[in-house]
């Protein structure tokens, strides 16, 4: 693989930021932290928990906001920008690893004679293209994925290896779909009768925006009558969990491991941490922030940051208060007691 260079000038014209006249031709090649970064390489700082590296990083430049820039050493130039982390998202697809891909169909993939694909779409070996299926312009379909019948995949999406996509399920523009993300399976619908259960066929689909992102294993199941719908620029991580019938709104993002149970509403630009749990049928408004292993146990109506569950203590302490915690009720009725005793209590 070749490696890609740029002067400190072009980086800078990039993330609109000015540099020093004396590094404008210096030379990246890379990006890295800064306590590893050598002299080729480009580095930033978001946090000030970071400013230890500062003085003797090898980096070659760093981003950084300007109240911290002045810790910087002489050797190293700096690019101040208000918003490190983001200029670093945008240079790091500077730098990023593209896998080589050629249009056409390799040889050992099955594809339906009724399917429509793109002359402009790259089919990897071993896939599967069922009847009806569509693949749009530049898609990129990776190695063993599956595409059931009448599913469609919009223009520039890229499916990374083993990804499988139910039939009828449909995937917008400029997907990225990592491997192991299976669209369209059926939701855990089951009716009881007389200690059995009954299946409940489920008759909806998954519809994908654009824009939008799915981490690997992470699965998406279809609905039971309506559809699942994930919506334009929404970004799931790895091994998550959608629920059928959930709806996630525009721009949110959920991190991994997180289950959001059927027919629960996600709004517009959240932020869901790891490992939370989302009971069904349940309405989250736009603008809300849940923590890392929280419980949603009810509707959240209104923005703000959320969060449940006890925080990691020392195992002694921990337990000491798990005891407390089973006398919280017993407690509580003593408390009202003694209320109602001294007139307190209404």
């Amino acid at each position: 693989m070749s490696i890609r260079s740029y002067c400190l000038a072009e980086i800078a014209g990039i993330i609109d930021c000015k540099v020093d006249s004396r590094w404008q031709d210096r030379r990246i090649t890379g990006l890295a932290p800064l306590e590893t970064a050598n002299e080729k390489q480009l580095s930033f700082i978001s946090h000030r928990k970071y400013k230890k590296y500062l003085a003797t990083t090898q980096a070659a430049a760093i981003i950084s906001p300007i109240e911290i820039s002045g810790d910087v050493n002489e050797n190293t130039a700096v690019l101040i920008h208000p918003d490190p982390y983001l200029a670093y998202a945008k240079l790091s697809h500077l730098f990023a690893y593209k896998i080589p891909s050629t249009a056409g169909i390799h040889s050992s993939s099955v594809v339906d004679k009724s399917a429509k694909i793109a002359k402009t779409a790259s089919i990897g070996a071993h896939v599967v293209i069922e009847e009806g299926a569509v693949v749009g312009e530049n898609v990129i379909v990776g190695p063993a994925c599956i595409i059931g019948a009448h599913s469609t995949i919009g223009n520039n999406s890229y499916l990374h290896a083993r990804v499988t996509l139910y039939h009828h399920t449909q995937v917008g523009e400029r997907a990225i779909l990592h491997s192991g993300v299976v669209l369209g399976a059926d939701g855990f619908g089951f009716a009881p009768e007389k200690g059995q259960w009954v299946k409940i066929e489920q008759l909806g689909s998954v519809l994908i925006g654009d824009d939008v992102e799915i981490g690997a294993n992470t699965t998406v199941d279809r609905g039971a009558l309506g559809d699942t719908i994930i919506h334009n620029g929404v970004k799931l991580d790895n091994q998550i969990q959608i629920g059928h019938n959930v709806k996630i709104g525009m721009g949110t993002a959920i991190a991994g491991c997180t289950a959001v149970a059927g027919s629960t509403t996600i709004g517009r630009h959240c932020r869901i941490a790891g490992l939370v749990g989302i009971a069904g049928h349940l309405e989250i408004t736009d603008a809300v922030v849940i923590l890392g292993m929280s419980g949603v146990s009810k509707s959240i109506l209104e923005p703000g940051i959320y969060a449940s569950g006890i925080p990691l203590e020392p195992r002694e302490a921990w337990a000491r208060n798990v005891i407390q915690f089973k006398h919280l009720n017993e407690l509580a009725k003593r408390v009202n007691q003694l209320e109602k005793k001294d007139g307190l209590h209404e």
